[in-house]
């Protein structure tokens, strides 16, 4: 791959897409350096089953956005499923991101795919997640949250479509980092508006 195509992208898009393809497990240390890929890996798990989604046996009598909490992690759970299915055929068309992401965390993952399609390069597995709810905001006119992730890329592969060949990485590119993320509720359905991965591992 052309790690200084990709430091373009990532630059002109803020460091901010949404899929973090291109941005994080791409080319987050080829833009300029970073931590090791030798962090210890988070334990292998479908993010389905992840810690994304909490126990749903939370007290709500001693937290009372239990429930709201729950959903925003769900919410940023099914944006992480759907997301997977869209890279793994290079398109989203027949998945629901966007259902599930609105705004710059939509448009950075339509970009991603583009950019992904146009050098025939798609993904196998998926990567796995530590998500916590920092903030909830449930009152306001649009509720929003803001949320961090220890994302685990490592079971997350790029290959190129046609001969399933690994795509070349940066060696010492960051593999398990910290990604802030916001979301919103739009109606009755939280949406993710933003993710934005940090250049720290975790």
């Amino acid at each position: 791959m052309n790690d200084r195509a990709h430091c373009s992208a990532v630059r002109l898009r803020g460091i901010a897409a949404a899929s973090i393809a291109l941005c994080a497990a791409m080319a987050l240390t080829a833009c300029g350096g970073g931590e090791s890929a030798d962090s210890p890996a988070s334990p292998s798990t479908n993010p389905s089953q992840s810690s994304v989604t909490p126990s749903a046996s939370a007290s709500e009598s001693e937290d009372p956005q239990a429930a709201q909490k729950r959903a925003v992690l769900q919410a940023y759970n099914r944006f992480w499923e759907e997301q997977v299915k869209a890279y793994s055929r290079g398109d989203a068309t027949g998945t629901e991101v966007a259902k599930y992401a609105a705004a710059q965390a939509l448009s950075a993952t339509k970009q991603d795919l583009s950019e992904l399609r146009s050098q025939g390069i798609v993904t196998t597995g998926e990567p796995t997640h530590a998500t916590s709810v920092d903030k909830l905001q449930a009152d306001k006119k649009v509720p929003y949250a803001k949320l961090t992730d220890c994302l685990d890329s490592t079971g997350w592969k790029f290959v190129y479509a046609e001969s399933h060949k690994p795509v070349d990485m940066p060696t010492n590119r960051l593999v398990r980092y910290v990604t802030e993320v916001e979301a919103e509720k739009w109606g009755n359905q939280w949406k993710i508006v933003t993710v934005t991965p940090q250049q720290r591992s975790c």
